[in-house]
């Protein structure tokens, strides 16, 4: 649940405020998030991501490959609900340490870029994480699902 609600602190807090520190023209401007707060966000972001996964995997136990294969041939609805939901947060994970992260590094200044080059991430890293923000909803709709009862 940590990765979840650092997806809702990125999407709902931290954009929203860097766009009106940037407005602000009389203002300290968004230097202390960028520098500060961002890097440690990322920090846990994606690490809180990978754990997240690895423990969903680590609790499906004998029902990863089923869930995974969206439990073709079992039978079994939860199985292909709990898929669903696995295949959200993989694809989630994906976005996190193969969009997100590597565009975030230009854009913190933690890795080189040209402003063209920066402008490029920004896009690629909003894109990425607002697809993150809309999928984690039916994400933890699935897992909830299976494992409380398909309330659909």
């Amino acid at each position: 649940m940590f990765w979840i609600g650092l997806v809702y602190y990125f999407n709902v807090v931290q954009a929203p405020a860097l766009a009106e520190a940037a407005a602000d023209k009389g203002g300290p401007g968004g230097a202390g998030i960028t520098k500060y707060a961002a890097p440690r966000a990322f920090f846990w972001f994606r690490w809180a991501a990978l754990i997240t996964w690895l423990a969903g995997a680590w609790l499906l136990g004998a029902r990863f490959v089923p869930a995974f294969t969206l439990g073709i041939g079992t039978g079994d609805l939860s199985t292909t609900i709990i898929g669903i939901g696995a295949w959200l947060g993989t694809i989630m994970l994906f976005n996190v340490w193969g969009l997100i992260w590597p565009n975030e590094k230009k854009i913190l200044g933690i890795k080189p870029a040209t402003n063209e080059e920066k402008a490029k991430a920004r896009k690629v890293a909003h894109y990425a994480g607002r697809v993150n923000f809309v999928l984690s909803i039916p994400m933890l709709l699935c897992m909830g699902a299976a494992s409380h009862g398909l309330p659909f």
